[in-house]
């Protein structure tokens, strides 16, 4: 018969679970203590652990690691009330076998018991991981949401690990906040970070810029320049849309992941750069290798330890999370004295699609808290964008007649009061172009850039600025699923 302890200083918890998971081949013992439940793993050998986080003699991070110093192969589950991005990745960095958040259902708890109770019989470990030296880093991220706990549970196994990462998501999501939350709990937390946007620097000057250059390698190359990578050498490097890198540059780098070296633009002397990167992009490399747009041996090293991150709509549990870290953070900046939201501008906000995701809900509640008269903040102190109820695909080609119509537009715009009207009216117009090429080409963004005349990073940057997703603008036809439209929204 398997053997179960649960450690939890709540009776009542105590006696539910016992009830819940009782069954002829489980013996179930307690425990309300750390130390009463060291002292029974130490005496009695359970197959399997449940422990609460917060116990009111030892932190149930400190009894983990008492209890894998006794058994290393030991299962443990961790649950709590109060979740941190902090205590999420340290529990999964010390080894813990599941995290989950209370009050756990049932189904997740049960499931993850019997999960763990197969590694037991089978005299498997569950995957084990170090601790980083260095101090943890700040609470970088915010969210309880099972999509972020999944995260905070996936960067915990990596970051010990000295491997390359890539992070995928959309535009806005805190793809870089990511990569330095991984920075802090790696094992070289204690050397250089260094981020890098591969769009924002001109492909004739990027390569320079990640390897150096010797004195005359080309014109304007008047002194000895040392690259990136050189720099950071011992740390990591954070690589920003790492799709948008020229594929002279990506041969430099993937020779560099492999062997750690490269060569310096105009040299033929080879140095060597022990070096950490963390990729991330927004776009699908899948759809650049297909291209020619990306090396396929590139993007089969990077993939092999990846994390995808949710789009804020995918999270909207964390949205009063995020809206009160923003909120007490602005409000120091601007020596506002907001301390909450009304239920209608939280309703408003459910409502908005996010596009540009929590980089565009930061704008959005720094705009508000400009606005705001009061301790409160209500609808009309919102962006435009984000009191307006959301627009079907079917809707813009009724907009663009009057739209369109520029003198109209713009006059309506200043008797309103409004301002940045260049912008809104250039605006307006890439709302409705961009998407009916996007839509005549299928959603590739190369092709579209091509007929657009502007840079495919151009392109992005502006789908992302508008506040529009491919996916909800392209694909309006019935009968594409939900795959279809999460490939789409990737390109």
């Amino acid at each position: 018969m398997a053997n179960l302890l649960i450690i939890d200083d709540e009776p009542n918890l105590l006696y539910s679970l016992k009830r819940a998971l009782r069954s002829d081949d489980l013996q179930i013992d307690t425990a309300e203590t750390a130390r009463e439940g060291i002292d029974k793993v130490r005496e009695h050998s359970p197959d399997v652990v449940i422990l609460d986080v917060r116990l009111p003699d030892m932190s149930g991070l400190d009894a983990f690691t008492e209890i894998a110093q006794l058994n290393a192969r030991l299962p443990v589950i961790m649950v709590t009330a109060y979740s941190t991005m902090e205590t999420a990745i340290e529990a999964t960095k010390r080894g813990a076998f599941e995290y989950l958040l209370k009050p756990v259902a049932f189904e997740q708890l049960s499931g993850a018991v019997q999960r763990a109770l197969e590694i037991s019989r089978g005299d498997r470990p569950p995957v084990k991981e170090e601790a980083a030296d260095g101090e943890p880093g700040a609470e970088l991220l915010i969210g309880q949401s099972p999509a972020m706990q999944e995260v905070y549970k996936a960067i915990g196994r990596m970051a010990p690990q000295d491997v390359t990462v890539l992070l995928e998501g959309e535009s806005g999501v805190g793809k870089e906040l990511v990569g330095q939350v991984i920075y802090h709990h790696s094992r070289r937390s204690r050397g250089p970070f260094l981020a890098i946007n591969c769009a924002a620097i001109p492909e004739n000057l990027l390569e320079s810029e990640l390897f150096g250059h010797e004195r005359g390698a080309f014109t304007g190359a008047g002194d000895l320049r040392i690259g990136k990578f050189q720099q950071v050498d011992g740390g990591t490097l954070f690589l920003d849309e790492i799709g948008d890198m020229p594929l002279a540059a990506q041969a430099k780098v993937l020779r560099l992941l492999q062997d750690g070296s490269f060569e310096r633009v105009g040299s033929n002397q080879t140095l060597r750069a022990n070096v950490r990167v963390i990729a991330a992009t927004n776009q699908n490399l899948e759809e650049l290798v297909e291209e020619g747009l990306f090396r396929r041996d590139l993007y089969y090293r990077l993939k092999v330890f990846s994390i995808h991150l949710p789009p804020l709509r995918e999270r909207l549990d964390d949205l009063p999370l995020l809206l009160d870290h923003f909120i007490r953070l602005f409000n120091r900046e601007l020596g506002t004295n907001v301390g909450a939201v009304s239920p209608e501008a939280l309703h408003a906000l459910r409502e908005h699609p996010w596009p540009g995701n929590v980089r565009e809900l930061q704008s959005a509640v720094k705009y508000a808290l400009v606005h705001a008269m009061g301790d409160k903040l209500a609808p009309e102190n919102l962006p435009a964008s984000c009191r307006a109820p959301r627009e079907a695909p079917a809707d813009v080609g009724a907009r663009a007649e009057g739209v369109l119509n520029v003198a109209q537009f713009a006059r309506r715009l200043a008797d309103g009061g409004e301002e940045d009207i260049y912008r809104r009216v250039h605006g307006e117009v890439d709302r409705i172009l961009l998407p009916l090429i996007l839509e005549h080409v299928d959603g590739n963004q190369v092709t579209a850039s091509q007929m657009l005349g502007i840079a495919r990073s151009t392109l992005r940057a502006k789908i992302s600025d508008l506040g529009m997703t491919i996916a909800r603008r392209v694909l309006p036809e019935a009968g594409r699923g939900e795959a279809g439209r999460g490939d789409a929204e990737k390109r």
